[in-house]
C-alpha cells in the first residue's frame, strides 16, 4: 500500500468537532467552498485533494481504495484528529464509506454523496472509455464529456462562474492520477460489506444524477444499518455546487446544523 502526504487545509473553530471533506474524482477540495460558511460556524473543517488532483503529489497508478482510504486516515493523523465526522462526493463518498467500514473507531458518522459502492459492467467500461478519451486528447477531452453529467443546464446558464471554478480544478488534475483513481473505481467492492456498516450513515443522492441514481443509492442506504436517505431535489451529479442551497437542507439535521 502506497501512502503520501496529500494537501490539506484546516478551518473553522479550532475547539469544535472535525469534520473531514473529501473530493469528488476530478475536483479538488475548493468544490466545497460554498458550504463553508455554514459548515465552519459548527466544525474545524477539514479538505484535501486526493492524490494526483489539486496540490497534491501524484504516485504512480493503478490505485486501490485501500491506498485512498489509508491517504484519509494520514490527512486526520496529520491534523492531530483521533475521530471525525466525513462527508464525501462520488470518488470522496466512496472512501467515506471506506472509512467507516474499515476504521470505524475513527469515523463518528459519515455522509455519502452521488456515490456507488460496485462495479457493474457498464461502470468499469464508462471507466474504460473516458480514459481512452484521455489518452487521445488529455485530460481536458475528459472534462468535455463529463460537466453536462455534473452540472445542469440551468445552472451552466445562470451561473457559468460555478462551471468555469469546476473547470480550473478539474484541469490540475494529472492524468496519472486520474487514471489511478480511475483504475480504483474498477474494482470498487462495497455494497457486499455495507451490513457491517457500524458508523451512522447519510446517503444523499442528486434528483438527475445519471451515475450515482437515486435508486442506487437507496439500495446502498437499505443495505447500511443504522442510516437514512435522502435526494437533492433538481440535482446532478456534483450536487453541492448544482444546488448548494438545496443540499444544504438536505444534509442539515444529520450534522446538526441551522440552515437559514
Amino acid at each position: 500500500m502506497t501512502q503520501l502526504t496529500l494537501y490539506s487545509t484546516a478551518s473553522g473553530p479550532k475547539d469544535a468537532p472535525a469534520l473531514l471533506l473529501l473530493n469528488s474524482l476530478g475536483a479538488t477540495s475548493a468544490m466545497w467552498d460554498a458550504q463553508l460558511p455554514l459548515l465552519e460556524r459548527y466544525y474545524r473543517v477539514i479538505r484535501c485533494d486526493t492524490r494526483g488532483h489539486g496540490d497534491s503529489p501524484t504516485p504512480p497508478s493503478p490505485y486501490s481504495f485501500d491506498d485512498i482510504v489509508s491517504d484519509a486516515l494520514a490527512v486526520l493523523d496529520a491534523h492531530e484528529v483521533q475521530r471525525a465526522t466525513v462527508m464525501g462526493l462520488s470518488l470522496g463518498g466512496m472512501t467515506a464509506l471506506g472509512l467507516g467500514l474499515t476504521a470505524p473507531e475513527r469515523i463518528e458518522r459519515l455522509i455519502c454523496c452521488a456515490a456507488r459502492s460496485d462495479a457493474p459492467a457498464p461502470f468499469v467500461q464508462s471507466w474504460h472509455d473516458r480514459l481512452a478519451k484521455m489518452e487521445e486528447g488529455g485530460i481536458e477531452a475528459v472534462w468535455n464529456g463529463t460537466i453536462g453529467f455534473w452540472l445542469s443546464e440551468d445552472t451552466r446558464r445562470d451561473h457559468p462562474e460555478r462551471e468555469a471554478a469546476l473547470r480550473a480544478g478539474f484541469l490540475k488534475t494529472t492524468e496519472e492520477g486520474y487514471r489511478g483513481c480511475a483504475h480504483a473505481l474498477m474494482k470498487l467492492d462495497y455494497l457486499r460489506h455495507l451490513g457491517e456498516m457500524r458508523v451512522p450513515t447519510l446517503f444523499v443522492a442528486g434528483e438527475n444524477d445519471g451515475g450515482a441514481t437515486p435508486d442506487t443509492m437507496r439500495a446502498m442506504a437499505d443495505a447500511c444499518p443504522n442510516s437514512s436517505y435522502t435526494v437533492v431535489p433538481g440535482a446532478k451529479h456534483v450536487m453541492n455546487v448544482d444546488r448548494p442551497d438545496d443540499f444544504s437542507v438536505g444534509i442539515h439535521n444529520f450534522l446538526d446544523l441551522v440552515v437559514g
